[in-house]
């Protein structure tokens, strides 16, 4: 296990952060909250994160019993929370709580590859299509790219690819907009009225992606994990 300096303060807030605030430690609590399991889910969760690194904060984890590993019915392995990770729900809600609050979005921040991965994990399955939807998104800056959530009740999944060949609905917006509309700071509605944001589809598939909008709050974090416990 990779060994790591302490404070060494009797103090319990100092005794956990010497586990939970470490760099990327608070990310893989959060995306074991909101139902990843693999190793490649977790890391497609932390862009950034080295596999090297993300294996050793998953033994820390482990030899603190944070986290525990098993072997799945089909062989993988797999991880999961204990009862003490799932103790840090609160935690980590806190933590988004004040950087709500608290802390200025910057350009570092609009990265639209985030954006797809929140509304893979956070959408309220029930709410989705009975058939099969595809949803492209096409990002016009800082640079051009596509994605598609490819809708198969209940699962979500993101692709860099056309998944079918053809789209049920196409939304295009800047990475920044994107990025706002997800934490509620404006509408679909009105960014489609100042001209940020432009959808082509049916107005039953519009009013769905308009739904989504607010997702990338605290309190749709909330949900999502009351969804998923």
């Amino acid at each position: 296990m990779e060994r790591m300096d302490g404070y060494r303060d009797y103090c319990p807030l100092s005794r956990a952060a010497e586990i939970i605030a470490t760099r990327w430690t608070p990310l893989i609590v959060r995306n074991l909250l909101l139902g990843c399991e693999t190793f490649s889910e977790l890391r497609e969760g932390a862009p950034g994160i080295s596999r090297t690194l993300l294996t050793q904060r998953l033994r820390l984890l482990e030899h603190h019993g944070v986290v525990e590993r098993r072997e799945s019915d089909s062989g993988r392995v797999v991880y999961g929370l204990t009862e003490a990770g799932y103790e840090l729900a609160p935690v980590c809600a806190a933590l988004g709580s004040w950087g709500e609050r608290w802390i200025e979005l910057s350009p570092e921040h609009f990265d639209a590859t985030k954006v797809m991965w929140g509304l893979s994990r956070k959408l309220d399955r029930t709410t989705l299509p009975d058939e099969r939807t595809v949803v492209r998104f096409d990002v016009t800056s800082p640079q051009r790219e596509s994605y598609w959530l490819l809708l198969e009740k209940p699962h979500v999944e993101v692709c860099r690819r056309p998944p079918t060949d053809r789209d049920d609905i196409v939304v295009r917006s800047a990475a920044e907009t994107l990025v706002r509309w997800q934490l509620g700071e404006m509408s679909l509605g009105d960014a489609m009225a100042a001209g940020r944001m432009q959808v082509d589809g049916p107005l039953e598939l519009e009013r769905m992606v308009a739904a989504w909008g607010g997702s990338g709050t605290v309190a749709a974090f909330a949900a999502a994990l009351a969804a998923t416990t």
